[in-house]
C-alpha cells in the first residue's frame, strides 16, 4: 500500500508542477516587454508634439523601452484624442491632449465622440503655458489698470484676438472682462501667429496668448506684456506681475497639456506610466528644456490632474453659457 500511496502522491506533485508551469507560460510578461506608442493629436512641431518628444526620451529610459510618438491631427484635437480613447486599455497606447478635447470642447460640441470622464484616465498634468496680456508696443495702455479703465468706458471699441472660439485664449480674456466690468469685441483667428500678427497691424488692441506666441516679439520689443494670467509668475517671464498681484484674483488661462490613457487601464501600469512621466518632469534638463519652450513642468497624480480638469470645467462653463457657445441640439 505504501508504494502505491507514494505513487499517487508523486502523480499528483507532478499534475500540480506542471499547471504551474502552464501557468507561468500563459501569464502576460512584465509590463513593458515592448515599445509604446505616444499618440499627439496635433501635428509635428506643435506644442503638444514638441514637449512629447522632451518627456518621452527621458520616460522612456525609467521604463526601459522606446516611445513612439504617433501625430494624429484633426479637428482641433478631437480626432487624436478619440484614439487615444479608442485603443486598448493595456498601457502600450497613451497619448497627450489639452484643454480643448479634455474640457472646453465636451461643453461646447454636442457631437463629441468620446467622453472625456467615461473613456479616458488621466495619468498626469505635463505642463502650464499661462497666457500672457500683451499689447503693441506704441499702445497707448501701460499697465493692465489703464487696459481695463478702458475696457469700462461706455461703448469701448476695443477688440481682441484669439485662436479660435471657446480658446482659452478668447475664454481667458472673456473671463477677465466678465470680472472687471469691461467690454471689448472678440476675433477670432486661426492660429497664434494670425492673432500674433493682428496686435502688429493694428487689428486688433490687445490679446491673451501662450508664452510660446509672443516671447519673441516681447524680447524684441515690439509687443508689451502688461500681465500673466495665472496665479503666480512665469519663470521665464519674472519681471512681469500676475493678474492676481494686480488686484484680480481667481482669474487663470493655460493652455495646459496632460498626459492620458484608455479608461480601463490596470492600477499597477497606471502608477507605472505615472511615474516613469513624473519623474521625467522633474527632471533638471527636462524643466530646463520645457522652459526654452516657454513651457512650466507641472507633474501631478492621477486624481489631482483629474481634479484640476473638474476646477477647468467650473472655471469655462459660465463663459461658455454666457457667451452662448455651446452647439444646439
Amino acid at each position: 500500500m505504501k508504494p502505491i500511496r507514494f505513487l499517487q502522491f508523486a502523480g499528483i506533485a507532478a499534475c500540480l508542477l506542471n499547471a504551474g508551469l502552464a501557468n507561468a507560460t500563459d501569464a502576460a510578461p512584465l509590463w513593458p516587454s515592448k515599445s509604446l506608442s505616444l499618440i499627439v493629436p496635433f501635428g509635428p512641431g506643435s506644442s503638444p508634439d514638441t514637449m512629447s518628444r522632451v518627456v518621452a526620451d527621458e520616460a522612456s529610459k525609467t521604463l526601459g523601452k522606446p516611445i513612439v510618438i504617433l501625430n494624429k491631427p484633426g479637428a482641433s484635437g478631437n480626432i487624436g484624442t478619440n484614439d487615444i480613447a479608442k485603443a486598448k486599455p493595456d498601457g502600450y497606447t497613451f497619448g497627450v491632449s489639452i484643454t480643448g478635447p479634455l474640457v472646453n470642447n465636451p461643453l461646447i460640441e454636442k457631437s463629441l465622440p468620446f467622453n472625456p470622464s467615461k473613456d479616458l484616465q488621466p495619468i498626469t498634468l505635463a505642463v502650464h503655458q499661462y497666457n500672457v496680456l500683451v499689447v503693441p508696443k506704441n499702445s497707448p495702455f501701460q499697465s493692465l489698470q489703464e487696459l481695463i479703465d478702458a475696457a469700462k468706458v461706455k461703448d469701448a471699441k476695443l477688440n481682441f484676438p484669439s485662436t479660435g472660439a471657446g480658446t482659452v485664449s478668447h475664454l481667458a480674456v472673456e473671463l477677465l472682462l466678465d470680472r472687471t466690468g469691461g467690454q471689448a469685441l472678440h476675433v477670432p483667428y486661426p492660429s497664434s501667429p494670425a492673432a500674433v500678427t493682428s496686435l502688429l497691424t493694428g487689428e486688433t488692441n490687445f490679446a491673451a496668448l501662450p508664452p510660446v506666441a509672443v516671447m519673441p516679439l516681447i524680447k524684441d520689443g515690439r509687443i508689451k506684456p502688461l500681465a500673466v494670467v495665472s496665479t503666480k509668475r512665469l519663470s521665464f517671464l519674472p519681471e512681469v506681475p500676475t493678474v492676481a498681484e494686480l488686484g484680480y484674483p481667481g482669474i487663470e488661462g493655460s493652455g495646459w497639456i496632460g498626459f492620458i490613457a484608455p479608461a480601463g487601464i490596470s492600477p499597477t501600469t497606471l502608477e507605472k506610466l505615472n511615474r516613469a512621466l513624473t519623474d521625467a518632469l522633474n527632471n533638471e534638463a527636462v524643466q530646463t528644456r520645457l522652459s526654452s519652450m516657454s513651457m512650466e513642468a507641472a507633474p501631478t497624480t492621477p486624481q489631482a490632474f483629474a481634479s484640476y480638469m473638474q476646477e477647468e470645467a467650473a472655471r469655462w462653463t459660465p463663459i461658455i453659457q454666457r457667451l452662448d457657445l455651446a452647439e444646439k441640439k
